[in-house]
C-alpha cells in the first residue's frame, strides 16, 4: 500500500526556485513539471522543456529548479512498498510526459482523495493508474522513435568531429530540448554526446600526429579547436602524454616495426 506523506497539485514557485534535499530520507518523491525546469543530474545542471516526470526514491539527492521563469509542477511525497512502485524502470532522471493533461488530472483526484480523507483503495488505485501511465511514456519514449536520429547524429560526430558541435546546436537537429538530448544520447551510447566529439577529435588528432609534418597549432585547428593550448591539455588529460611525445613516440614504433627503414 501507498501512504502520502505530502501533495501539491498545480504549485507554482517563484523565478529563483530551488529545491535541494540531501540524501538523508526514507520517502519517495514524484514530480511532474507544468513549465521549464532545471534539474541537477551527474553531469551538471541541464534544462527540460515542460511536462516532464522524474521520481527520486528514498535516499536519493535530488536538486531541481526554475528555469528564466516561474516553476510550476505537481507534487507527491510518499511511502510503498508496491512492486509498480519499487520496479519503477526509471529513477531521478526526468522523463517527457506523453499525456500531460490526463496525468495532471489524476494528480488532482489524488489530492482531493488525501486532502478529504479518502479510502486508502482509492488512493492505491489512483496511483497504479499514475504509475501505469508514467511507465507506458517511459518505454515509448525508449521504444526507438528517435533512434535513427541518434545514429544519425553519432555516425556524423564520428565522421565530422572537427566541426562546430555543441549540445545546444545538436538538440536543434533534433528537434529536441538540450536536456533531453543529452538523456537520450547517454542512455543510448553510455556516453555524453560531447565525450563522443572529443574523441572523435582526439583521435583524428592521432592520425595527423603520426602521418603528416603540421605542427600542433595546424593540427589543432584541424581538429576543431580555437586553441593549441586548449588541445593540447586535452590531449595530455586524455591520452596520457603531450602531442609532440606521441608523435615521437608514433614515428619510433615505425622505425622500429620496419628494420630497412622504408
Amino acid at each position: 500500500m501507498e501512504k502520502i506523506h505530502m501533495i501539491g497539485y498545480d504549485a507554482v514557485h517563484p523565478s529563483d526556485f530551488i529545491y535541494d534535499v540531501p540524501v538523508f530520507h526514507d520517502r519517495y518523491l514524484l514530480i511532474l513539471t507544468n513549465t521549464p525546469a532545471r534539474f541537477w543530474l551527474e553531469d551538471g545542471a541541464q534544462v527540460f522543456p515542460p511536462h516532464q516526470a522524474a521520481l527520486f526514491p528514498p535516499g536519493a539527492r535530488f536538486r531541481y529548479g526554475a528555469c528564466d521563469g516561474p516553476y510550476g509542477n505537481d507534487w507527491i511525497i510518499f511511502s510503498s512498498d508496491e512492486t509498480y512502485v519499487t520496479q519503477f524502470p526509471l529513477t531521478c532522471a526526468p522523463f517527457p510526459v506523453l499525456d500531460p493533461e490526463y496525468c495532471h488530472s489524476l494528480f488532482q483526484l489524488l489530492t482531493w482523495e488525501h486532502t478529504q480523507g479518502g479510502y486508502e483503495t482509492v488512493i492505491s488505485q489512483l496511483m497504479s493508474v499514475l504509475f501505469t501511465k508514467l511507465e507506458a511514456d517511459i518505454r515509448q519514449a525508449d521504444s526507438g522513435d528517435y533512434a535513427p536520429a541518434l545514429l544519425g547524429l553519432r555516425k556524423n560526430i564520428m565522421i565530422h568531429p572537427q566541426q562546430d558541435w555543441s549540445v545546444s546546436k545538436m538538440a536543434e537537429q533534433l528537434h529536441i530540448s538540450a536536456g533531453y538530448l543529452q538523456l537520450l544520447y547517454k542512455r543510448r551510447f553510455g556516453v555524453s554526446c560531447m565525450d563522443d566529439v572529443i574523441r572523435g577529435r582526439l583521435r583524428l588528432a592521432k592520425d595527423y600526429l603520426r602521418h603528416t609534418r603540421m605542427n600542433i597549432s595546424e593540427i589543432a585547428a584541424m581538429c576543431g579547436y580555437n586553441s593549441a593550448e586548449h588541445f593540447s591539455r586535452q590531449f595530455h588529460k586524455l591520452c596520457g602524454e603531450a602531442p609532440g611525445s606521441y608523435r615521437r613516440r608514433s614515428a619510433g614504433d615505425a622505425r622500429a616495426s620496419d628494420p630497412a627503414g622504408v
